[in-house]
């Protein structure tokens, strides 16, 4: 019933919602601190996600489908290449309404062990003139068992990822941070369509990832990785501060244990070329950022992994990815799929439908059939106009 009533109406199209956002609730949401209005969004998105009629309003506004950016990779269906990064829904609350927004995919987390409360805030600040976040939220979550009851529940239609740390506590250690990830490995690995092990978050207390071959090697062996083929996809996701000996060695340990993929890439404890004023900086302190200020880095990372890897292992490629144009760059640097966390903040629920109708004019304009023979074709950045 509510289905043909509101169909009877025009709905605003979807360059009509983003004008919006930025004129009306972006300016709304940037009164509150960053903490505050995530809070709200997720609040928000999880209520929205138990409302059918909710989400059949959102799907019609902001779906775009187009047969040419369907992909299959790691043996599941994308209907098309934008996922949202973990880091936005932590526990898995705000999935449906995500999928409902237009999104290929979704991934959830980082997931721990044990629940955390994450650091004291405030713990997000935005820096508007670079478009980008900074964020010391500390693994903040409901824990590996709360989570995967409720993940469990879910019936989406699109890929679901969940990204696993080590839980937040730096007396976790060893043997123990081996166990520690083990534990949330073994609680999803039956009900997420693939893993990502987050090696590289930088705001743990005490303040060290896995990214050392020795290390990472102990932990793909605890998993079994390389040994069970009963396991979903497991991708592993990289630091965009990595230097290019260590990235190397990183990926020999991978590709010893046969990793399905990688991720590219996590946030940078860097703070090079920024806008943002060495004062504000300053007193913001420490954290990942995020956005469009690590953009470029980024799609270097992806181009160093497919070369690495000879082009061979799929790439989810994250980190300022705004526009249609900024994904392009990253396909064809070399990534399969791409995934956008910071751009809803400052573009708003309306990017996603933006950038698959940017892909999908662009292809048509190439004289392209599908999404994945931008990756295939070349790595140079994209230039000129897309369709919008």
């Amino acid at each position: 019933m509510f289905q043909s009533t509101y169909n009877l109406f025009t709905l605003p199209e979807t360059h009509e919602f983003t004008l919006m956002y930025k004129i009306l609730a972006r300016p709304l949401l940037f009164r509150l601190n960053s903490d505050a209005a995530h809070d709200l969004a997720i609040s928000t998105a999880g209520s929205v996600s138990k409302k059918d009629w909710a989400l059949s309003i959102a799907r019609s506004v902001y779906t775009y489908k187009d047969p040419s950016l369907k992909q299959k990779i790691f043996g599941l269906e994308f209907e098309n290449p934008i996922g949202l990064a973990a880091g936005f829904d932590k526990n898995g609350s705000a999935a449906p309404l995500m999928e409902a927004l237009g999104f290929g995919f979704v991934e959830i987390g980082s997931v721990t062990a044990d629940p955390s409360t994450g650091n004291p805030k405030p713990r997000s600040f935005r820096l508007p003139k670079d478009e980008s976040l900074i964020n010391r939220l500390g693994l903040n979550n409901d824990g590996a068992r709360t989570i995967s009851r409720r993940v469990g529940k879910l019936n989406l239609n699109i890929p679901l990822g969940i990204n696993i740390a080590k839980t937040h506590n730096p007396a976790i250690m060893g043997d123990a941070a081996l166990e520690d990830y083990k534990i949330s490995f073994d609680l999803v690995k039956d009900i997420a369509d693939y893993i990502t092990i987050n090696i590289s978050c930088p705001n743990t207390e005490e303040g060290k990832t896995f990214e050392d071959p020795e290390t990472l090697n102990s932990l793909l062996k605890k998993l079994s990785i390389r040994d069970d083929s009963s396991l979903p996809p497991v991708l592993v996701k990289f630091s965009v501060d990595l230097g290019e000996t260590m990235l190397k060695e990183l990926i020999e340990v991978c590709e010893s244990h046969s990793v399905g993929g990688y991720v590219a890439t996590n946030t940078s404890s860097e703070r090079d070329n920024l806008k943002t004023s060495e004062s504000r900086l300053s007193r913001i302190g420490r954290g990942g950022l995020s956005g469009q200020a690590i953009r470029n880095k980024s799609t270097a990372m992806i181009e160093k992994i497919s070369d690495y890897t000879n082009r061979e292992k799929p790439i989810i490629g994250v980190g300022g990815v705004n526009s249609a144009e900024h994904a392009i760059e990253k396909l064809k640097a070399g990534a399969d799929l791409l995934q956008i966390y910071t751009g809803l903040v400052y573009e708003g629920p309306g990017l996603v439908k933006r950038i698959n109708k940017g892909l999908s004019g662009y292809l048509k304009k190439e004289g392209l059939d599908n999404i994945y023979q931008i990756r295939s074709s070349s790595k140079k950045s994209a230039t000129g106009q897309l369709e919008t």
